[in-house]
């Protein structure tokens, strides 16, 4: 027994194995060398790439983390071939480990990839006035998986940016001019120019709305206003007045105050609903 264990055939069969592993591991180790050379190179690549897209500072570090995590995986995969050891486990270990993680976290990788989306896209930034998923408020913080707004009465709001990414969203900020639209009721019978006139008026006395079209805004206009509507209560006068987007509301409740006060004292009736009783003896 002991004499075919030290045979000269096991000597070479051990010999044999000791020079291809031994070949094995120095080519593994050139491989790794080369290879981490490379990885650091795409990351420092792909980082240059997203900085100079101005791609949101969190969005960067989790895409440079996940290449770099990709990238050894990857790696060591091919050492281990390298070394003759069976790489299809592995393998179908990573697979099924990937897909039980999927399943598992279906929500977080749907708000992940909207978040990416939103960091890549920019529907709205930090700052803006948004309205989606039944809020609205400025926003204040867009993380990978959430975007934190804060409401009017400043409430904090966290909403997961799956829904951000798909649902329909109103972005107040967004454009530099805004378009105040009013509509003011007055008595059948009223002097219907006068009371144009007069609001007219105060359309053009406030430096806050724009007076004249500008070009590189086409929509933007001139004050307007017009009869709208015969309700049952009156007249509808709209105005549409346009101011940039940081003076709307200012503009909002100065056309409000003014135009009540102003044609109130001047003798114009608003009108309110009312209900005639004919009575029958």
């Amino acid at each position: 027994m002991l004499e075919k264990i030290f045979s000269p055939e096991t000597y070479s069969m051990l010999g044999q194995w000791s020079f291809s592993f031994l070949k094995n591991l120095l080519v593994a180790i050139l491989v790794y060398l080369i290879g981490s050379f490379i990885i650091k190179w795409l990351v420092k690549l792909a980082t240059k790439m997203m900085e100079k897209s101005k791609v949101d500072h969190s969005l960067l570090t989790f895409v440079r983390s996940i290449i770099k995590v990709v990238c050894w995986l990857l790696l060591l995969i091919i050492i281990i071939s390298i070394l003759g050891i069976e790489t299809s486990s592995f393998i179908a270990l990573f697979a099924s480990a990937g897909v039980a993680i999927g399943m598992a976290l279906s929500g977080t990788l749907q708000n992940f990839a909207g978040g990416v989306m939103i960091l890549l896209f920019k529907p709205f930034k930090v700052g803006d006035y948004i309205e989606a998923e039944g809020f609205a408020g400025t926003v204040k913080e867009i993380q990978i998986f959430n975007t934190i707004i804060n409401t009017i009465d400043n409430q904090t709001v966290i909403i997961p940016n799956g829904g951000l990414s798909t649902g329909s969203l109103k972005n107040y900020t967004k454009e530099k001019y805004r378009r105040v639209d009013l509509d003011y009721r007055f008595a059948y019978g009223t002097d219907l120019d006068k009371v144009k006139a007069a609001i007219y008026e105060i359309q053009t006395s406030n430096p806050l709305i724009i007076q004249n079209a500008i070009e590189d805004s086409p929509v933007v206009a001139a004050p307007w206003l017009g009869i709208t509507e015969f309700s049952e209560t009156g007249v509808v006068v709209n105005t549409r007045t346009w101011c940039k987007t940081e003076d709307y509301w200012t503009v909002y409740f100065y056309m409000n105050d003014t135009v009540y006060q102003q044609l109130k004292d001047r003798g114009f009736m608003f009108p309110h609903k009312a209900v005639d009783v004919n009575v029958i003896k």
